[in-house]
C-alpha cells in the first residue's frame, strides 16, 4: 500500500498539479455562476406555499413538460458529477455540483428541505443580497 502511495506521489509534476489547480477553479467559478444565475432568475414567489406549477401548463405545454424533464435529467446528471468530484484524487467542487443538482430536482420532500435552509438567516440574507446586485427583488417566503 505504501508503494503504490509513494509511486503516486511521485509522479504527481508541477505541469499535472497546476492542470489540477486550473480545473479546479474552472468548475468553482464555473458552479459559483451556474448557482447566481439560478437564483437570480428564480421567480420572487417561488418558495411560497400557494405557488403551484402545472406540468402541462401553458400555449405549448409539450414544450413545458420537456423543459421539466430536461431540468430534472440535468440535475441529476450534476448530482452524479458531484458525487465524482467529491472523491478524493479528483480535483473540482463536488458538494457544490451536488448542491446545485438538488436544486434542479424534483422530489417529494424537496419542499421541506427548501424551508429547513431558508429559515437560516445567513442563507435567506446571502441569496436577498445577491439579488439586490441584479435589480431583483428578495424572495417572498412563507
Amino acid at each position: 500500500m505504501t508503494d503504490f502511495v509513494s509511486d503516486i506521489i511521485g509522479n504527481i509534476t508541477w505541469r499535472s498539479a497546476l492542470i489540477g489547480a486550473l480545473i479546479f477553479l474552472v468548475t468553482f467559478i464555473g458552479n459559483l455562476a451556474i448557482v447566481t444565475f439560478i437564483l437570480v432568475k428564480l421567480p420572487t414567489d417561488y418558495f411560497k406555499k400557494n405557488r403551484k406549477t402545472k406540468f402541462w401548463a401553458g400555449p405549448r405545454p409539450a414544450v413545458h413538460a420537456a423543459k421539466v424533464i430536461g431540468k430534472n435529467l440535468l440535475g441529476v446528471l450534476l448530482v452524479a458529477v458531484g458525487i465524482v468530484l467529491s472523491l478524493p484524487g479528483v480535483p473540482g467542487q463536488g458538494l457544490l455540483t451536488v448542491l446545485l443538482g438538488v436544486m434542479l430536482v424534483d422530489f417529494p420532500g424537496k419542499r421541506t428541505v427548501e424551508q429547513k435552509l431558508l429559515k437560516r438567516p445567513a442563507i435567506t440574507n446571502g441569496i436577498t443580497r445577491l439579488r439586490e446586485k441584479f435589480g431583483k427583488p428578495p424572495l417572498e417566503l412563507d
